[in-house]
């Protein structure tokens, strides 16, 4: 009778919950938790199923103390571990209560903030430390040689100007990531915006020696979106191609049109002639700071943050990002927009 209502009690929480007698074996493991520990944990002694000495500890202070804690369980998983916090409670005599609440998401969540802080720290300590050594070399040593203050200067602006581009998309990032949860309706011209961002990226592309053309459908493309946001991806994604395609190359902006989840879409790849990606690198291309070569990225003005951008304006406007890249076969980042 006591297990009969240990197992019903158990079947009653909605979260993961075990059942442990005063013999110290599992008296009742509800579908939850024979989800996460597998079948058959019934009758078995509770350390067979819940090894980790932390919960073993918490465990022990039910059972002989009669006294509630908590502790952290991990559970190994193919591709990341699960954490879970955990709830033991004596239960009066009668054995102790074991509920499972996963924290893996804020525990990650919890390491991104961390990992973000320590990379701004980072990307912004360098410059200004360049900064501040020249500084104090003008005020000194080289206060009176002319060509040395002019180099001197001109790094400096160089430093500065790093931390404008990497404020400004720091900010940038805030307000997608703020703006994300609300999709964008009025119906703006794709073509245009294309159009428009090429103009502006010629000049670095004769500079690069790199050709940029379009192919595919005509225009015009109305969808509904943010023109700003849309050129800023478009912008991103045309000017990274020219910068990493390779001096001498071409950038294709290829229209097209693909079938969305919710309705039909339109299709813009960009195509480079370039040295390519590793695939190794390019389901994190859109982390934040995440680079394939920091020395090369920091040389050509790059913080970072543009891929993480085009990625959360694509989301806010419900599209897709794709990346395919192969080692000396050039790349193509390919953004997919509904038409409705």
């Amino acid at each position: 009778m006591q297990t009969s209502v240990m197992r019903a009690m158990a079947d009653a929480v909605p979260l993961p919950m075990i059942v442990i007698g005063p013999d110290e074996r599992i008296a009742a493991a509800n579908p939850a938790a024979t989800a996460l520990f597998g079948a058959g944990i019934e009758g078995r002694h509770h350390l067979l199923t819940l090894r980790q000495p932390a919960l073993q500890t918490a465990i022990a202070a039910a059972l002989t103390e009669g006294r509630g804690a908590e502790a952290r369980h991990v559970i190994p998983g193919p591709s990341q571990d699960a954490a879970y916090r955990v709830s033991v409670a004596p239960l009066g005599g009668l054995g102790a209560a074991l509920t499972f609440v996963d924290v893996t998401e804020a525990e990650q969540m919890g390491q991104m903030r961390r990992d973000f802080v320590a990379n701004v720290s980072h990307e912004l300590r360098t410059p200004l430390t360049a900064l501040l050594g020249f500084i104090e070399t003008l005020r000194g040593a080289a206060r009176d040689d002319a060509p040395a203050r002019d180099r001197f200067l001109a790094i400096m602006e160089r430093e500065a100007e790093r931390m404008n581009r990497l404020i400004r998309d720091l900010l940038h990032l805030s307000r997608v990531e703020s703006q994300e949860r609300v999709r964008p309706t009025d119906r703006v011209d794709l073509a245009s915006l294309i159009s428009s961002a090429i103009a502006t990226l010629r000049p670095l592309a004769q500079t690069q020696g790199v050709t940029i053309e379009t192919t595919g459908i005509d225009g015009p493309l109305p969808v509904p979106a943010d023109a700003d946001q849309i050129t800023q991806v478009l912008t991103n994604l045309i000017e990274n191609a020219v910068k990493y395609g390779g001096a001498g190359g071409s950038v294709t902006i290829r229209l097209s049109r693909e079938a969305l989840p919710r309705g039909p879409g339109i299709r813009v790849d960009v195509i480079d002639t370039g040295e390519g990606i590793d695939p190794q690198h390019i389901p994190r291309l859109t982390e934040r700071f995440y680079r394939v070569d920091g020395h090369r990225s920091r040389e050509k003005g790059g913080t970072g943050l543009g891929l993480a951008i085009v990625k959360h304006i694509v989301n806010r406007h419900r599209g897709r990002m794709r990346i395919e890249s192969e080692k000396g076969q050039g790349s193509v980042f390919t953004v997919v927009l509904p038409e409705s």
